[in-house]
């Protein structure tokens, strides 16, 4: 298996100049551009957003390409939050892959943990998160900070922070994360 994926604003920048907005959602540009590579590899392709989701956060631990952050999201030495899987591509047949210098998270390095006292609404323990409440906020009044920013406590590790999804595209994904969680953007945007 190898998993491909992107780190920083540059994936996003093609997407927007190559997508066409009437029909093209994230999932199916992706799907459009990655599986015709895999295909070409001799790869079947696996994506985040299949049904049921395969297990792209274990597959990276198990492949030393992250770790799992207090927001449960995956955290990478090298890009901090700001990097996502795209697509797994799973070959019949073995071979050999240079693997990722092992090395630890760096949230067990980080003694104040801003990402845990970020929210202002507290949606993250350290091991769970609330998703309900951090959508309830969202469609709240004041969950503008969040709404025009992106998510606070992600915006608050301070783990390579020159990987920094442009504006643009955190307003994307917060508009798709209210959306998948029945909260209408159109109103705030």
């Amino acid at each position: 298996m190898l998993l491909v994926g992107n780190a920083g604003p540059a994936m996003f920048e093609r997407f927007a100049a190559e997508r066409d907005p009437a029909r093209d959602t994230m999932n199916d540009w992706t799907r459009d551009v990655l599986s015709p590579l895999a295909e070409q590899l001799g790869a079947r392709a696996v994506f985040p957003f299949d049904v049921p989701h395969p297990p792209f956060l274990r597959w990276a631990k198990a492949t030393n390409a992250g770790f799992t952050s207090p927001l449960g999201l995956n955290i990478r030495t090298d890009f901090g939050l700001w990097h996502a899987f795209r697509a797994a591509f799973i070959f019949d047949d073995e071979f050999a892959i240079p693997a990722p210098a092992p090395g630890s998270s760096p949230c067990e390095t980080c003694e104040a943990k801003p990402c845990l006292t970020a929210c202002p609404v507290g949606a993250f323990s350290g091991t769970s998160y609330d998703v309900a409440v951090c959508a309830s906020h969202l469609g709240s009044p004041q969950g503008a900070p969040c709404r025009d920013r992106t998510c606070l406590a992600r915006l608050a590790c301070p783990v390579t922070p020159g990987y920094r999804y442009a504006p643009g595209q955190m307003r994307f994904h917060m508009v798709a994360f209210m959306q998948a969680r029945g909260v209408d953007p159109e109103q705030f945007y």
